[in-house]
């Protein structure tokens, strides 16, 4: 299959440059269609090498000849006028070639967790866990279920014995049961639990009666 335009127009790549060797950059980096004059001082040779004005100006070049091209590039400073703040900030990219990690984005669940205050759910077994405990958080010994309901229901540690709980659940009847709070029949449910656990703590034998 013939490469060339049917209507006699070469259109390939090569020939194109050939036609238009404008801007055309020999294997040493020289722009062979320069006209241009050496800037370095004093210097007639052809300027076929450019390079930056300075590190703040990279879109404007010098054109020197090969030899000067080479001495302006050993004297070329990039972070000459950077300070050194900057160019400690310049080494910690380079550390990941420019390309620093991110942070992944807040789950749903972690959002969650951060309305709550806490930042990484994990930290609800940590030091968390003491600066907000749970009903169960001053627990000191293994209760059946039923019993350790029962504690948190009467709000009263493991530790304690039946006569001090009585004393409480005695004070909880008090305010919750209709006939010594004037009739008021609505905090019924809570006064069955509150029996209901005085039961449990009462026919328990993992507490002392005194």
């Amino acid at each position: 299959m013939s490469k060339t335009d049917p209507f006699g127009f070469d259109i390939s790549v090569s020939a194109s440059k050939k036609k238009n060797p404008r801007g055309r950059r020999g294997m040493s980096g020289a722009i062979e269609t320069s006209t241009r004059v050496c800037d370095h001082e004093g210097c007639e040779e052809s300027g076929k090498y450019r390079a930056p004005k300075s590190p703040d100006i990279l879109d404007e070049f010098l054109w020197f000849c090969k030899d000067h091209v080479r001495e302006y590039n050993l004297k070329w400073n990039f972070f000459e006028t950077a300070t050194e703040a900057e160019l400690n900030a310049q080494m910690t990219k380079d550390k990941v070639w420019e390309r620093e990690t991110k942070p992944f984005k807040k789950t749903v669940e972690e959002r969650a967790w951060a309305r709550l205050g806490i930042e990484d759910a994990h930290q609800v077994l940590g030091e968390n866990a003491t600066r907000n405990p749970g009903k169960t958080s001053g627990a000191t010994r293994r209760l059946p279920p039923t019993e350790r309901r029962a504690t948190e229901i009467l709000d009263v540690k493991d530790t304690m014995t039946k006569a001090e709980i009585r004393k409480v659940y005695k004070s909880l009847i008090k305010v919750l049961h209709p006939d010594m709070n004037g009739g008021d029949r609505s905090q019924e449910e809570q006064l069955t639990e509150v029996v209901w656990a005085w039961d449990q703590i009462k026919a328990s034998r993992n507490f002392k009666d005194k």
